[in-house]
Formats: C-alpha cells, sequence, structure tokens
C-alpha cells in the first residue's frame, strides 16, 4: 500500500546546524531550538490587495457569468445542485354547464449542474523578484486575473453551445445587400442557398456572405418573443464577437439607430442596443471552425447568444469561490528561499441550461472569417 506524508520543505533549511525534531528545529551544537516555520511570510494587507487585483482583474473580463441564474451550494454538499422548475398549464377551456372538467397535472421538473475544481499557478525565483524594476507578484497577479476571466467565459461559452435552438443568418450580396438566391432553383449549385441550415451552407466568397445584420436581429427577437422569454430589465441581451459586431455597425440600421443615442451601460462590455437587444462584446464569443462549423469557404463562423432571463444558471460553490493563493518564498523556497508561487483556483460548473427556448444561438459569418483563427 503506498503512502504519502506531508512535511515542511523548511526543515531541510541549514542541514549542518539544524535536527528536525518532533516540535522544532534543534541545533546539534548549542541545543537550542526554533519553531517551525508554517506561516506565510506575506503581510495580510500585501495579501489582501492582492486578492483583490486578482478579483478586479477577472471581473473586469467576465461577461457571460454577470447573467447566470446562481445557484448556492453549501459546504459538506456533494457537488450538485439541482434548479427547480414549475410545469406550465395549457390554456383553460369552455366549460359545460353542470359537467366537472378535468382538471391539468401540476408538477416540477428538475435540472442538475456538477462542479468542478480549476487553478494553476506561476513560479517566480528570487532574483526575478529582487532584480526586476516592476512589481513582479502584482504582474502576475493581475495575468492571473485575466486567465481566470478566460477560464470561466470559455468553460460557460463551450456549455451554451451545445443549445439546438439555432438560427443561421441569411446569405447576402454584399453589394446589394439583398437575399443571396437558392442556386438550385435555376439548376445551380445546391449549396448555394438564401437561407443556410447548416454551416456549410455559410457563404464567404467575396459576393455573397452570412451576415448578422439589423434583420436578422429583429428576426432572432420574433424566435425570443414567439417563444415567451422573458426579458432581462425589459431587453433581451446577446453577447457578440469584435469581428461580429464591427460588421453589424456597418449596417445601415445600426448606424441610424446610433446616431443620436448613447445608452447607459447596465452590464459589463456593452456597447449598443438594436431592437430591444442590448449587445454585449466579447472577444471570447465562439470563432468556430473545423469540419462541423467551417463555411462553405473553408473559413471560421461565430456563434453569437441571444437570451432572456435564467436561460442558463451557475453554482455558487461556499468555500469554492475564485481564491488567490499566493507562497512567499520564505514559506515554500525550498532550502534557500529560491522561489515564490502566484496562483487561484475555483470550483464551476461552467453553465448548465435551465430554459433552452430562451437560449438563440446565431450563427455568421465575418468580413473576418477567412483571418480569424477558432477560439
Amino acid at each position: 500500500m503506498e503512502r504519502t506524508f506531508d512535511f515542511d520543505i523548511q526543515f531541510f533549511a541549514d542541514a549542518g546546524t539544524l535536527v528536525n525534531a518532533t516540535g522544532n528545529y534543534v541545533n546539534a551544537n548549542t541545543g537550542e531550538t526554533t519553531a517551525f516555520s508554517g506561516s506565510n511570510t506575506l503581510s495580510a494587507e500585501m495579501k489582501d490587495f492582492y486578492d483583490t487585483e486578482l478579483l478586479e482583474n477577472a471581473r473586469v473580463e467576465q461577461f457571460y457569468a454577470q447573467f447566470a441564474k446562481r445557484q448556492p451550494l453549501p459546504k459538506n454538499h456533494k457537488g450538485t445542485v439541482e434548479w427547480r422548475k414549475w410545469n406550465s398549464f395549457a390554456p383553460a377551456a369552455q366549460l359545460t354547464e353542470g359537467v366537472i372538467p378535468t382538471g391539468q397535472k401540476f408538477g416540477v421538473s428538475a435540472v442538475t449542474g456538477t462542479i468542478n475544481q480549476y487553478g494553476t499557478y506561476t513560479a517566480i525565483t528570487d532574483r526575478l523578484e529582487l532584480r526586476a524594476y516592476d512589481d513582479v507578484i502584482l504582474g502576475a497577479t493581475e495575468e492571473m486575473g485575466a486567465s481566470a476571466a478566460e477560464t470561466q467565459e470559455k468553460l460557460i461559452r463551450d456549455a451554451l453551445l451545445v443549445n439546438t435552438n439555432v438560427l443561421y443568418c441569411d446569405n447576402i450580396v454584399l453589394a446589394t445587400g439583398a437575399k443571396t438566391a437558392d442556386a438550385a432553383a435555376s439548376g445551380g449549385n445546391p449549396a448555394v442557398k438564401g437561407t443556410p441550415d447548416a454551416p456549410g451552407y455559410m457563404l464567404d466568397d467575396g459576393t455573397n456572405r452570412s451576415v448578422l445584420t439589423p434583420a436578422m436581429v429583429n428576426k432572432a427577437v420574433t424566435i425570443l418573443k414567439k417563444n415567451r422569454v422573458p426579458r432581462i430589465n425589459g431587453r433581451y441581451y446577446a453577447v457578440i464577437h469584435p469581428s461580429v459586431a464591427h460588421d453589424l455597425r456597418e449596417c445601415e440600421g445600426w448606424i441610424e439607430a446610433h446616431k443620436y443615442a448613447a445608452p447607459d451601460e447596465l452590464f459589463n462590455g456593452e456597447i449598443g442596443e438594436l431592437h430591444g437587444v442590448r449587445f454585449i462584446e466579447d472577444v471570447f464569443a465562439p470563432v468556430l471552425g473545423g469540419s462541423t462549423y467551417k463555411n462553405a469557404q473553408e473559413g471560421v463562423t461565430y456563434a453569437t447568444y441571444f437570451f432572456g432571463k435564467d436561460s442558463f444558471g451557475s453554482i455558487d460553490p461556499e468555500g469554492g469561490a475564485l481564491e488567490m493563493i499566493i507562497h512567499d518564498k520564505g514559506e515554500i523556497g525550498g532550502p534557500l528561499n529560491q522561489f515564490s508561487t502566484i496562483g487561484y483556483k475555483f470550483e464551476t460548473n461552467g453553465a448548465t441550461i435551465l430554459y433552452p427556448e430562451r437560449l438563440l444561438r446565431v450563427m455568421s459569418c465575418s468580413s473576418y472569417s477567412a483571418s480569424d483563427s477558432t477560439n
């Protein structure tokens, strides 16, 4: 049976004069004892400062998480939570005099989510910390904040990608803005469609392109309305990649809508509003490729998520939130205090889709489809 033992690496500091005893260090020459070092030598004030830096930097880069329905997970519980939602009733039927109608069933359905732990760290040598002109610990903390945000964004983004509620943007003739004609109707290439139904039919051939236009935004809103999707503060929201946002901003409908408007930002990353949708720009919005998602010209496609209230959920684990972890060189730096470590860890489910009809994935190409890489 394999066994592992925990020990303080500082036991080996100055092996010539210190002997590792049961409760402290003993100087073999003088008998003088020294207590074990078991505390972080970084001051509490500095630890709080770096914690704040990590959390602030992570928060600035988070866009999807601000729309999740949060579900707490207390300590000492298994890593799974359950969201409950009531089943809806059908409309009432006309009553017949003297006849008791059949009652409707009432119940509740549940959606579950499971958390996993994520984390990373870096090591800083004592020489770098001593000789560098800039605050190395602070710089590493800021970059760790960006890493934490990117990790969380991608986990949510990828979890939402599995939703099957999808709208493909029309192929349009770039010179006129008109919808591309179905070539099959005139005996042409059946892969040339005005309305694609898969990424492989989305065009970006220099003449035609599948573009997220104001008309497609209006179509997406209509789908959400028909699905009776509740709004967030009176609006729907969409998380959009900068390459797709670039094309949308070039459209006349967007330009006219924002010629005089300067709406206040309610959420992080807002760039404007159109047809009752407020847009959040996020560099981590899906840029997709490969055999599954590439367009007809082998370029990338983009997913813009439109959603309403409580479309997806995220778990808030007690004691498992984003945590900054710094070990000073005096604590963990080995026999000669040669390095410090800076890192973070957190627990999350990424995202759990609660109401599929409240989440609409709108697929499009962009004028950058040929040059952007998948993310």
